[in-house]
C-alpha cells in the first residue's frame, strides 16, 4: 500500500467518523427538543387541571351566583389586553424564526408591557373594587363563597402571569445579548407558548367562570 493510498484511506475513515458523530449529535438534539416539548405540554396540562379544579370548586360552593356589581367592562378590557399580548408574543417568535432580531426584541418587550398593564389592573383596580363590593368577610354566605373563588382564581392566574413575565423579560435580555436565531429559537417558542397558555386560562376558564356563568 502506497503512502497516497494510506492517506486516502485514513481521510475516508476520518470523514465517516465525523459524519457519524455529526449525525449522532443531530439525533440527540432532535430527541432533546422532543422531550422539551413533551415536558412543557405535560406541565401545561397539569396546570390546566388546577384551574379547572378551582372552577369546579367555585360552582360547588356558591352555585351559579355572582354579584350584580361585577365590572364586566373591566373584565372584557383585561381579556383584550391579554389577547393582544399573545399576538405580540407570536409575532416575536415569527420574527426570530426569520432572523429579524430587532423585531423579535420589540414584539417580546411589547408583550411583556401588556402583561404588566394587565397585572397592574388586576391588582390595583380589580382587587380593591372586589374588596369593596364583595368582601371576604361578608355575612352573606353566597357572596362570601364567590369572593373566595374570585380571589383564589385571579390570584392563581396572577401567579402564572408573573412567571410568564419573568420569562418574557429573560427573552428580551437574551435577544439583546444575541441569543436565538432562525435555527435555534425553541427557548423563545416555549416561553411564548406558556404565556399563551396563561392567556387561554383567563379566556377559557377564569373570565367566563367569574364574570359570565
Amino acid at each position: 500500500m502506497t503512502a497516497a493510498t494510506l492517506d486516502t484511506a485514513l481521510e475516508a475513515v476520518h470523514h465517516d467518523a465525523h459524519a457519524e458523530a455529526h449525525h449522532g449529535e443531530h439525533e440527540h438534539a432532535h430527541d432533546q427538543l422532543g422531550m422539551n416539548k413533551l415536558g412543557l405540554n405535560i406541565f401545561m396540562a397539569s396546570e390546566a387541571m388546577l384551574f379547572l379544579a378551582m372552577a369546579a370548586g367555585r360552582f360547588y360552593l356558591g352555585g351559579m351566583y355572582k354579584p350584580e356589581s361585577l365590572n364586566i367592562g373591566l373584565g372584557l378590557g383585561l381579556t383584550a389586553i391579554l389577547l393582544a399580548s399573545s399576538f405580540a408574543g407570536y409575532r416575536g417568535v415569527g420574527a426570530i424564526s426569520r432572523g429579524d432580531r430587532q423585531q423579535f426584541i420589540l414584539w417580546i418587550a411589547f408583550a411583556a408591557v401588556l402583561g404588566i398593564i394587565f397585572t397592574g389592573l388586576v391588582v390595583g383596580v380589580e382587587w380593591p373594587a372586589a374588596a369593596h363590593e364583595f368582601p371576604l368577610n361578608s355575612e352573606d354566605p353566597q357572596l362570601r363563597s364567590y369572593s373566595t373563588a374570585f380571589y383564589a382564581m385571579t390570584g392563581l392566574h396572577v401567579f402564572h402571569l408573573l412567571q410568564g413575565l419573568l420569562g418574557l423579560a429573560l427573552l428580551t435580555w437574551l435577544g439583546i445579548k444575541g441569543k436565538f436565531g432562525p435555527g435555534d429559537h425553541w427557548g423563545a417558542t416555549g416561553t411564548v407558548r406558556f404565556w399563551t397558555f396563561v392567556d387561554i386560562m383567563w379566556l377559557a376558564v377564569v373570565f367566563p367562570v367569574l364574570y359570565i356563568l
